[in-house]
């Protein structure tokens, strides 16, 4: 056994890990581990990945303007952002996943959001406003949209770095690769610590008094239990992040402790991703980059040359997340994103730039469907039809609907739908004609990010419920993607940094003064 007994164990680096540690430390806990699987060039798990986004309740610009870095007054003066209060979060969680996410889980979510980012800055992370994801300048003004308006300077790889800075500062122990393989416990069955692995091979216990805070992340990088849980085809997804999380520690928690599973153990956030990205990992230079969430401006297309998604249905926050699955279920796997050159004009760079992806472009879409077939597209003349389809289709409902204008900021009713019919999939917002040269398209498939399955948890302290007993485990907490029935089918964008921060800061407390208690208690019977 380990010669140094710790208030706190956590296993896992990333957001919800070192939020978890930080909290620890905050709240008492005086020796703190974190346990990583991967090496220190792969820390931060999949948070590295992200693009540092977390979505939180605010009234107003002034209630964010405190929290960022990147805006000076002559700039705050040019922007428009709509209060985004928690009937607006909570609406939207309940909305995109159909009326399931947890109640409790999602009001605390939601209530805590506010105070949790405010904690998170005064913990070093550099809050900016997303200009470049969650606004477009239109008409010499910035305007927010989607209610996610804040993001971490440097992105995900910038989050990563900020929560290790922060745990230097506080003196949490971390130790990279250390893979946990067993939980342990008393005779009581109280957690007590962790068995882990060092470089060698060797095995060796830690303990804990107040516990062990589990936030190793779902399977989603683990391909056998994609198809196991996820279905058939699974296995073939693209993993958009740390190739480090394979569901162990989730499968550890349910087979040696019975921790209860709950949550949508079929459904994962999965999204348009670079067909021409690494297949079982992400890329650690350009991270979130391989997104391709510009379908909204243009269209998508399978293999066949059809549309399989309303491309204007919501907001791209809202409809991200789940349109991977979509593309995964077509022939082949991908799809094809297609634009104008008005509607390609506004793609963001960081996505769609040359060096980023594969852009293949042409002067007319006869040429453009040419060069697709070499991609894969197998059914050039059925794209043409599509296209021709739908741009009299979109013709049809200008000129009922003159007065309406292309605001790719809010749900503007530009659509394929008029009094001489429609298509059979309408395209219901920013429904632009594909007429001006040059034509773009890229090719992209399915990219998973987490799963959904997970851990029930007690939503006041992040602590994990035992399925034979419907009692919290003493001693064990469970938080980011570990934690199930909060997201089903889909998510809303940003909301799942909030998660792990709000729950991270909950489970670490709830140890540290758990470590507290079990050291007054011991002090009181020596008297």
């Amino acid at each position: 056994m380990s010669e140094v007994v710790y208030d706190v164990i956590v296993v896992g680096s990333g957001n919800a890990g070192f939020c978890a540690a930080a909290s620890a430390v905050e709240s008492g806990a005086s020796r703190v581990l974190l346990l990583e699987k991967a090496p220190l060039a792969w820390a931060g798990g999949n948070s590295t990945f992200t693009a540092g986004a977390y979505r939180t309740v605010f009234h107003s610009l002034a209630d964010v303007l405190p929290l960022v870095n990147n805006v000076p007054q002559s700039l705050a003066s040019k922007i428009d952002m709509a209060p985004y209060t928690e009937t607006d979060f909570l609406h939207d969680l309940q909305r995109v996943t159909n009326r399931r996410s947890d109640p409790q889980l999602a009001a605390t979510l939601v209530s805590e959001s506010r105070a949790t980012t405010k904690w998170l800055a005064q913990n070093g992370i550099k809050f900016q406003l997303s200009f470049n994801r969650q606004a477009y300048e239109i008409e010499g003004r910035w305007k927010f949209w989607g209610g996610m308006v804040l993001m971490v300077q440097d992105g995900g790889k910038g989050l990563t770095r900020q929560h290790q800075e922060n745990a230097r500062r506080k003196g949490v122990e971390v130790r990279y690769e250390s893979p946990v393989v067993g939980l342990l416990r008393n005779d009581r069955g109280e957690v007590t610590g962790v068995s882990a692995k060092r470089e060698n091979g060797e095995t060796y216990g830690v303990l804990a008094r107040g516990g062990v805070v589990l936030c190793a992340g779902g399977f989603e990088a683990n391909a056998s239990m994609r198809a196991r849980y996820l279905g058939p085809g699974w296995d073939l997804a693209y993993v958009r992040g740390t190739p480090y999380n394979t569901g162990e520690c989730l499968e550890m928690a349910i087979g040696e402790l019975r921790a209860k599973p709950v949550g949508n153990w079929s459904g994962c956030h999965s999204t348009c991703w670079d067909a021409n990205a690494p297949t079982d990992a992400g890329d650690q230079t350009l991270t979130n980059q391989f997104t391709k969430s510009g379908y909204p401006l243009g269209l998508m297309f399978n293999v066949n040359g059809r549309r399989f998604v309303d491309e204007g249905l919501d907001l791209r926050n809202y409809t991200y997340a789940k349109f991977g699955r979509a593309i995964l279920a077509q022939d082949d796997g991908v799809a094809f994103q297609l634009w104008d050159a008005d509607s390609a004009s506004w793609l963001r760079k960081e996505e769609y730039a040359d060096d980023v992806v594969e852009r293949i472009s042409a002067d007319t879409l006869e040429e453009l469907a040419i060069k697709l077939i070499t991609k894969g597209l197998k059914n050039s003349a059925s794209l043409i039809e599509s296209i021709r389809e739908y741009n009299q289709a979109v013709q049809s409902h200008r000129k009922e609907n003159p007065e309406l204008k292309f605001d790719p900021s809010k749900k503007d009713g530009l659509s394929t739908r008029s009094s001489a019919g429609g298509l059979q999939l309408d395209k219901t917002n920013w429904a632009l004609p594909i007429a001006k040269a040059p034509f773009l398209a890229v090719k992209v498939t399915c990219g998973v990010t987490f799963t959904f399955g997970g851990l029930k948890v007690v939503p006041e302290s992040s602590a994990v419920i035992s399925e034979s007993t419907g009692k919290p485990i003493p001693g064990l907490y469970a938080v980011g993607e570990m934690v199930g029935g909060l997201f089903y089918g889909n998510y809303p964008g940003g909301s799942g940094l909030t998660s792990g921060a709000v729950f991270g800061r909950k489970a670490g407390r709830s140890a540290a003064q758990r470590a507290a208690k079990l050291d007054s208690g011991r002090l009181n019977s020596t008297r």
